[in-house]
């Protein structure tokens, strides 16, 4: 398999440069546990489930795997402070973090080793948490599935790796090798991919979502809710429709937002393809199949190694690599 080193590697101990996306609802100790198997770094969503639930899924991971996994931490959860408290006792070796600055709780978490990884839409909060000690970050462009940001991924990774000096991991539109080698000349040291480990077999959300995301083309996504501030990007479907029309509308920014209220787990959970809110990227139109989480790693590295033997050719004959890493 393609030997793709960074800093992100060394930095926690794992094998690829690959996170798998830490969603709400999605991203389940089954599911994080494959990946880090798997040599990925596994990340249970922990969204705004209580404390206790994450500890379960804590223990699930760490029956399935000995190696580094982490967690993601929605810091406008109501259980936020305790759901730190069982990331402190558990010891879990990574956080990425969103929706705020995790500064206060950087100390307890530095005391255990936990390395602390941010999710960003934009250089200027790039730069404030780059100042504040965190260990990497993510630049998340405007392609990625759920809770989105204005800027794309193109533009907005190499301005972030401009801006910081930490290691940036570079979300949104992430499917295979090649955009693992496009991340890299972005200046990214890996990349995080949702969508396609929605299709994961490990992932246990709602085959109903699963074949949603499967029958999903390149134009099946919107975005809703930008007058609230929170804007999501979605599978297109009634509650879309019906959000869309309220904005134009001119509804209040707060009875959109209560239209989304639940309606995440009435998706995953519950497999309503209707009336649930189906988080998914614009990558969606690329996955074509239900397929184990190591295998959707390995191919990431093997279409990698094919890709980047395919860009030797553009090389003069006496500048040419047999291949990446190697």
């Amino acid at each position: 398999m393609t030997i793709i080193k960074t800093r992100i590697c060394d930095l926690l101990g794992i094998e690829h440069p690959i996170f798998q996306g830490g969603m709400a609802w999605v991203a389940s100790g089954e599911l994080a546990g494959a990946v880090s198997e798997a040599g990925g770094l596994g990340i249970i969503g922990s969204g705004q489930a209580p404390a206790q639930w994450l500890r379960q899924e804590i223990s699930k991971v760490k029956t399935l795997t000995k190696k580094p996994f982490g967690v993601n931490i929605m810091l406008m959860s109501p259980f936020v402070d305790e759901v730190m408290q069982v990331i402190i006792e558990e010891r879990v070796p990574v956080i990425t973090t969103g929706a705020g600055n995790p500064g206060r709780y950087l100390p307890a978490l530095r005391e255990i080793g936990t390395k602390i990884i941010p999710v960003v839409a934009s250089v200027a909060l790039a730069k404030r948490l780059a100042k504040s000690g965190v260990d990497a970050l993510i630049a998340e462009g405007h392609e990625s599935g759920g809770h989105v940001g204005e800027v794309c991924t193109m533009p907005l990774v190499p301005q972030i790796v401009d801006a910081v000096d930490i290691p940036v991991l570079a979300a949104g539109g992430f499917f295979d090798g090649r955009g693992l080698l496009a991340a890299l000349a972005l200046g990214a040291e890996g990349i995080q991919m949702g969508t396609r480990f929605m299709c994961a077999a490990e992932c246990t959300i709602s085959p109903k979502i699963k074949q949603m995301v499967l029958r999903a083309k390149e134009r099946d996504t919107a975005v809703a809710g930008r007058s609230t501030g929170h804007p999501v990007r979605c599978l297109e479907n009634k509650l879309m429709r019906e959000m869309d029309q309220a904005e134009k509308n001119g509804v209040p920014p707060e009875a959109i937002e209560k239209l989304g209220v639940g309606k995440l787990r009435l998706a995953m959970v519950e497999g309503d393809t209707e009336n649930g809110s189906v988080m998914a990227g614009q990558i969606a139109g690329a996955v074509k199949k239900i397929e184990p989480a190591g295998e959707i790693l390995a191919d990431v590295m093997q279409s990698a190694q094919r890709e980047w033997k395919r860009m030797q050719r553009f090389l003069p004959t006496d500048k040419r690599q047999e291949s990446l890493g190697g």
